[in-house]
C-alpha cells in the first residue's frame, strides 16, 4: 500500500510539473537593442566583403595571424568596418601574441559589452555600439601596467583612419 501511495504521489507530481525549457520565448524579440545604423541582411551583404559579413553580422572569427593589422604600427584610429564608428586609438594597440589585433582600452561608449554563450560558456563579447557588428572578445590577461584588459579584435572588422598631419 505504501508503494502504491508513493508511486501515485510521484506520478501526480510529474504530471503537474510544467517544463519551461522547451517553451519558445518572445521576450528577446521585443527587447532586441536598436542600433543607430540598421540594415537588412541583403544590404549588409552588399556593403561588406564575405569575410566582413561573416565576422560582423554572423559573429564569426577570422583565422589567427591573417589580419593586416596584426603587426600594423600606424598612428590614428581604428574604426568599425561596417559603419566607420571610431573604436580604438592606435596608441592602445599592443602585441598580445595571440594572432589577432589587441587593444587595452576602447573609445568610451563606442564599444558595447555583451555576453555570448556560443561555445558553451560565457564570454565577454564586444560589439560596435552604432551598428551592432561583432568585433571580438574581451579577456582579463592584458597589460598589467595599463588596464589589464585585452580586447581581442578580428582585424577584418576594422578599418584604419590615419592621423592628419
Amino acid at each position: 500500500m505504501k508503494n502504491l501511495i508513493a508511486c501515485f504521489t510521484i506520478i501526480s507530481i510529474l504530471i503537474s510539473c510544467q517544463s519551461v525549457a522547451q517553451k519558445k520565448s518572445t521576450e528577446n524579440k521585443s527587447t532586441k537593442k536598436k542600433y543607430a545604423i540598421e540594415k537588412t541582411k541583403a544590404a549588409w551583404k552588399k556593403a561588406l566583403t564575405p569575410m566582413q559579413f561573416y565576422v560582423l553580422r554572423e559573429a564569426g572569427t577570422e583565422r589567427p595571424n591573417t589580419s593586416k593589422f596584426n603587426n600594423f604600427k600606424g598612428k590614428g584610429t581604428f574604426v568599425c568596418a561596417g559603419c566607420n564608428t571610431p573604436l580604438y586609438k592606435s596608441d592602445r594597440k599592443f602585441d598580445s601574441g595571440t594572432g589577432w589585433p589587441s587593444f587595452d582600452k576602447a573609445i568610451k561608449s563606442n564599444v558595447e559589452i555583451d555576453t555570448d554563450y556560443k561555445i558553451g560558456y560565457a564570454r565577454t563579447e564586444l560589439k560596435c555600439n552604432t551598428c551592432g557588428g561583432h568585433l571580438g572578445h574581451r579577456f582579463n590577461d592584458g597589460p598589467r601596467n595599463t588596464t589589464g584588459l585585452r580586447d581581442c579584435i578580428n582585424g577584418v572588422a576594422l578599418n584604419f583612419v590615419p592621423n592628419k598631419k
